[in-house]
């Protein structure tokens, strides 16, 4: 009886983390949305040879290059932090880079190092993936690769940042969610 007992305890405790895990996950996620800073990072042009795979699109983003003013070597995969500010129009910019998590009030990204050369650091932004309905897919892709391919249009992705973490709430292309530009494009395509 104490070792069936002990298995059912066992049983119990190995539930419990296993619905606490992703529980966690999911609220740390929610506390960035809710209480984190918005920021619009521009995209940019990716490879049109295959920028959407799967059900999620591709982002690169135009800060992806950082100039380095010191001679500190940077090692791929070094984990970095990104002090991170505001334009005049609510666009990301990054004005600078350290090795030492920031303290105080100022708005940071914790990523890595893709690679670096000569005073400059490529960055590996961990919101690079826009994941959606599979129904969509399609269309939001076209629209994305359309936006990319014309200067006069900004895309951009809305991130929310908080403690050095970051989640993506949206891909807006001049402003309008896209995927409320795939939803129309689907529609339209289905009157003709």
């Amino acid at each position: 009886m104490n070792l069936k007992k002990s298995l059912f305890l066992l049983f119990i405790v190995m539930v419990i983390f296993q619905l606490f895990v992703p529980t966690k996950m999911i609220l740390d996620r929610e506390n960035i949305l809710r209480y984190g800073t918005e920021f619009k990072f521009k995209t940019a042009p990716v490879d049109p040879h295959d920028p959407f795979r799967g059900k999620y699109i591709s982002l690169q983003f135009d800060e992806s290059l950082v100039d380095l003013p010191s001679d500190k070597e940077w090692l791929t995969g070094e984990t970095i932090y990104l002090i991170i500010s505001a334009d005049a129009n609510g666009f990301a910019s990054v004005d600078s880079v350290t090795g030492q998590k920031p303290s105080g009030s100022q708005h940071f990204l914790k990523t890595e190092v893709s690679y670096f050369y000569s005073g400059r650091v490529r960055v590996s932004y961990p919101f690079d993936r826009f994941y959606m309905e599979e129904s969509k897919a399609y269309d939001a892709e076209m629209a994305y690769q359309e936006s990319q391919a014309d200067t006069s249009v900004t895309a951009y992705a809305l991130v929310s940042i908080k403690d050095g973490e970051a989640v993506l709430k949206d891909v807006l292309i001049d402003g309008i969610p896209i995927m409320e530009i795939a939803r129309q494009r689907n529609e339209n395509r289905q009157l003709k």
